[in-house]
């Protein structure tokens, strides 16, 4: 981390300003924000941070495709979904190395979740405990419980095969993964007062988030001497997020979508370019 601490949280609080709400177009969040209910909103925020890896246009079509069949109402589409019936209407789906089957499983464990425990939220809350230093214990409880549930055969078998995708959508701190996807799908969950994220989840301090881990945060934090680690992991995660604790304690993650932006709109360069480092807001704290 650099030496003034105080210069870091001005430059991040003004780049954070700079990059609010008006771009969401640009974030799979987006679609989210197109729902009132709590229901829809964590059904569609899962959908969408579940596809929340490779390109962002092709993040897009994934999330589009998905949405289509639940014709506006995604709370009642997954409540009626019955995996060999509506199932079918994914069998053409593809996303990178995700098919129809894993976002047919998808759904058909956000309807167990929901039944469980009344929502989403309620059912990742069986790990939660406001007593844990930050999120990590019940993100392991969560996707532990999440694989648990019935598959209905989706994947040929009674019990959910090693290899079957919708796993890469529940990966756990326990094997040292980074959890970028749950990370944000928490983040978008937990957090809120500036309009960006929903903060429907009351019960989870935003305090305890830890800060979804890709390739931009990786990369410009490491231009920002927020984390020396080389490995994209669950321990980079933390040391992120230790980082930027130390300039906002309450709400450590709150940079996370502004820093992402430098990435995904081609602000940031991965060697130095004259024009585009000169009109960054981080230009005089980068080590680039």
């Amino acid at each position: 981390m650099i030496n003034n601490s105080a210069l870091l949280k001005k430059r991040l609080d003004s780049l954070y300003n700079a990059y609010d709400k008006g771009f969401l177009s640009s974030d799979p969040l987006y679609y989210v924000h197109k729902f009132n209910t709590p229901l829809d909103c964590e059904i569609v925020g899962l959908i969408a941070s579940s596809l929340a890896y490779g390109r962002v246009s092709g993040i897009k079509r994934s999330i589009e495709k998905v949405l289509a069949p639940m014709e506006g109402s995604p709370g009642e589409f997954t409540m009626n979904f019955r995996p060999h019936v509506e199932g079918s209407l994914f069998s053409g789906f593809r996303h990178r190395f995700n098919t129809g089957a894993d976002i047919t499983c998808l759904i058909y464990f956000m309807r167990q979740m929901v039944e469980q425990s009344g929502s989403i939220g309620g059912f990742f809350m069986k790990g939660y405990s406001p007593g844990d230093y930050n999120i990590k214990k019940a993100l392991e409880v969560f996707t532990a419980n999440v694989l648990a549930l019935e598959t209905a055969g989706i994947y040929g078998a009674d019990r959910l095969p090693a290899k079957a995708g919708v796993r890469f959508f529940f990966s756990s701190p326990a094997g040292g993964s980074s959890c970028k996807r749950l990370n944000l799908y928490l983040r978008w969950m937990v957090r809120r007062g500036d309009g960006l994220d929903l903060g429907i989840w009351k019960g989870v301090s935003p305090a305890k988030l830890v800060i979804p881990l890709d390739t931009h945060i990786a990369r410009i934090a490491g231009n920002l001497g927020l984390s020396s680690r080389k490995s994209r992991d669950w321990k980079m995660a933390e040391e992120i997020t230790e980082s930027l604790k130390k300039l906002d304690p309450k709400d450590p993650v709150k940079y996370d979508f502004a820093l992402c932006r430098l990435g995904i709109l081609d602000k940031c360069p991965h060697k130095v370019d004259i024009l585009k480092c000169s009109r960054c807001l981080l230009n005089d704290i980068c080590v680039l």
